[in-house]
């Protein structure tokens, strides 16, 4: 069995933590270097819920894409509950690592993972300067309304589900693709002449210029819904770690949905 430090250093390798951004706060939360590691869980967000999948699961490491601190700390007291996700973690010898921008901007990344989800062909990046996102070509024309119903079909369900601003008959040729929130990156959008832009997070204003400035078609799904792919991908290549190395590590995806939205209803309108 590895040692926890052969695992991080891994990792690394596949997520380079230099790569991530300034105000990220990606590595390894918690765990023992020289602990042996025979079981990993994959999960987007560091939660309790996820803590106690770990301890059912008797992981010895849990990766998440979100940080648990990402402003910082003072205290891991118990009586916050993100002092209690750590007391959970360290009282079951369960280690914590987090791969946060610095899996965002990797090759392959959290967009190249949602494009497979939605069957793309990845062509290039978004944004080269730090490989974020994705431009995307179909196998085949298809219209936003097609487009919106197959991504709602393949991203793991949410209360959110897909909101789709834009004509729904336009013809998608060319699409981009940000795992994440993406509502930054208009501008590299417009830039690369796509037909349709699929993130999550979208709001309202820069939503609204962005359908006012050009006929761009928008897919907004749930943040968890366009991460959780990545938990897939990354397992397959720890996966394929572990067979290189002789390891023998039980990888495993946690199924939780930890979208914070629990339900969705339609409002009938206010009286005219």
């Amino acid at each position: 069995m590895p040692r926890l430090s052969e695992v991080i250093a891994e990792l690394d390798a596949l997520w380079p933590p230099e790569r991530a951004e300034q105000w990220d706060a990606v590595g390894t939360v918690c765990g023992d270097p020289d602990a042996e590691v025979r079981r990993v869980l994959f999960a987007v967000d560091p939660v309790q819920e996820i803590a106690d999948e770990a301890i059912r699961l008797g992981a010895d490491l849990l990766i998440t894409h979100h940080p648990l601190y990402l402003r910082g700390t003072t205290t891991v007291a118990a009586s916050h509950f993100k002092g209690r996700v750590v007391h959970t973690l360290i009282k079951h010898d369960i280690a914590l690592h987090v791969a946060h921008t610095n899996a965002d901007t990797a090759d392959p990344g959290v967009s190249d993972a949602l494009a497979g989800a939605l069957d793309l062909r990845v062509t290039g990046p978004l944004v080269p300067e730090n490989n974020l996102g994705r431009i995307c070509e179909l196998d085949r024309p298809e219209t936003l309304a097609e487009f919106a119903a197959r991504a709602a079909k393949r991203l793991p369900a949410t209360a959110q589900g897909i909101r789709v601003a834009g004509d729904p008959d336009m013809t998608l040729r060319r699409v981009a693709v940000s795992g994440g929130s993406g509502d930054s990156l208009f501008d590299a959008v417009r830039a690369a002449g796509v037909d349709a832009f699929l993130t999550a997070d979208l709001r309202h204003h820069p939503a609204s210029e962005a359908t006012q400035h050009s006929p761009v078609g928008l897919v907004d799904a749930a943040h968890w819904a366009t991460e959780w792919p990545w938990c897939e991908q990354a397992a397959a290549q720890l996966d394929t770690i572990s067979d290189r190395h002789g390891w023998d590590l039980r990888v495993h995806v946690s199924q939780t949905v930890t979208d914070p939205w629990s339900s969705h209803h339609t409002s009938p309108g206010a009286p005219n």
